[in-house]
């Protein structure tokens, strides 16, 4: 007879997996054979099962530290202070040695003190001790410290405000300044990559995201964001496999979560979307509109269609601004066929050669603008004459510069070819070439375009007059984007 058979020894097994108890042993295990990143992710599925138990949460913040994941570590420390006890004074030392291993020395001083105040022959009172000495600022309160806590968090505010208002250029240039001031904070890092793609610095963004996941591997916001980026470029196979490893993750954060659970519901993935942000959700977690935007669309599509109503309705009292169109009716790729986004930008600014700005403002108003950049673009064929009030990206007025240059050195009868243009506008996006000279790229441009039309016998020389530019210029443009788009 099978060890299985019998009801009492069926009982066993089924406690033996749900206990997390089972993950954590075997956690541990992998952890003695230093293979951290499988102990850290089986002591994520016993944190799941058990997540108020100290010893896995504080075994796990010593396996990120290790793992140099020194803000996942710190999170979890304080998640233990404020949540659980506030007593467990070991929590200010491991805080210590990772604020000191980011470079934060302020805080990391402020938390060993913490810790020896507390502790003061603790078992890790010598070690803590060293630490103090190294950073040497018991006795000198007015020194200047080589980093400011407080000023990476205004930085870190200030740059996620400038992204989620599409201040692109001001973002990118404090994020920017951030890594460098700040060269291990992976948060600054992955806001740069997001800022980068949706300015359409394609090639940065994603060097920048490849620059985390080598230096900080398993980087739960830079393989989200690297989900989006496969998204937006319609890869599918890549959001297919990248989709599929991100299942296996176990996030206990509630930023995690969230992070996770809205990038499943970006990309269509809305079992696992519903699984992460609902897990939020019962625990009264209070997110933003976009948590409950995205909560509801996965609600809906999951066949909680009464809980998709009822978040969408909370969402739309919060959020006064909120789009009227819900998640699940926003679907005009089922019924339209695809448009590019070469079309899309023609179409723009034709509506501006015309003077249709209520078109160009109604698309505005109904924010069916797609990318950051084409909003951009919209908003500086609207309010060119406010530049100096308004900030506008530099791919929006170098796009706008070439295409008023091709306007203008066109005959009007000319069929005028903006999708091609555009086309290359993009490719030098993409690319991450220096785009200056928006003319000499109008007139390179057009003279590849009429060089394939039959019965053109315009010469090099003849553009480039009409563009102002000599034929020289031209050429070197010429050759620009051939490399570009060969």
């Amino acid at each position: 007879m099978s060890k299985y058979t019998s009801q009492n020894n069926h009982t066993q097994v089924v406690q033996l997996f749900q206990d997390g108890h089972y993950f954590f042993h075997k956690g541990l295990k992998a952890y003695r054979e230093r293979n951290l990143s499988r102990a850290s992710k089986l002591i994520q599925r016993a944190i799941v099962l058990e997540p108020e138990n100290v010893e896995m949460l504080s075994q796990l913040a010593i396996i990120y530290t290790e793992m140099g994941h020194y803000q996942q570590s710190n999170e979890l420390l304080d998640f233990i202070l404020e949540h659980i006890d506030e007593n467990m004074s070991e929590c200010h030392y491991f805080k210590a040695n990772n604020y000191a291993n980011l470079g934060l020395f302020q805080e990391a001083y402020k938390s060993a003190t913490a810790y020896a105040a507390l502790e003061e022959n603790g078992e890790f009172a010598d070690e803590n001790d060293d630490l103090l000495d190294l950073l040497d600022m018991s006795d000198e309160e007015d020194e200047d410290f080589p980093y400011d806590q407080d000023d990476l968090i205004v930085k870190q505010d200030q740059a996620n405000y400038l992204l989620e208002s599409g201040r692109l250029d001001e973002a990118i240039e404090m994020l920017e300044q951030m890594i460098v001031e700040y060269p291990e904070f992976w948060s600054a890092y992955n806001n740069l990559a997001l800022a980068y793609f949706y300015s359409g610095r394609i090639h940065q963004a994603k060097e920048m995201l490849n620059r985390v996941l080598h230096e900080n591997p398993g980087n739960l916001h830079a393989l989200c964001n690297q989900l989006v980026f496969y998204h937006y470029e319609k890869e599918a196979e890549k959001v297919n496999v990248l989709a599929e490893q991100l299942t296996h993750v176990y996030p206990i954060l509630s930023e995690q979560r969230y992070k996770l659970g809205a990038t499943f519901a970006l990309v269509g993935e809305f079992e696992w979307a519903f699984k992460w942000l609902y897990s939020l959700y019962k625990t009264g977690f209070q997110g933003d509109s976009t948590f409950l935007y995205w909560l509801a669309s996965a609600a809906y599509h999951t066949g909680h269609k009464s809980l998709a109503q009822t978040v969408w309705d909370k969402m739309v009292e919060e959020d006064i601004d909120a789009d009227e169109i819900k998640p699940w009716q926003d679907k005009p790729e089922e019924t339209e066929p695809m448009v590019s986004i070469e079309e899309r930008l023609t179409a723009y600014y034709v509506s501006k050669q015309k003077g249709e700005r209520d078109v160009l403002q109604s698309v505005l108003d109904a924010r069916a603008a797609k990318t950051a950049f084409e909003k951009q673009f919209i908003e500086l064929l609207l309010y060119e004459d406010e530049m100096e009030e308004r900030s506008f990206s530099e791919d929006a007025i170098f796009a706008k510069q070439a295409a008023a240059s091709l306007e203008e050195a066109v005959q009007p009868d000319s069929h005028m070819p903006y999708f091609w243009l555009f086309h290359i506008i993009q490719q030098a996006r993409a690319s991450g070439v220096d785009k200056k000279n928006a003319p000499a790229w109008a007139a390179a441009a057009y003279y590849l375009w009429m060089n394939e039309q039959e019965e053109s016998s315009v010469s090099k020389k003849e553009i480039a007059a009409s563009f102002q530019i000599s034929a020289q210029t031209l050429s070197k443009y010429e050759h620009v984007i051939c490399t570009l788009i060969d």
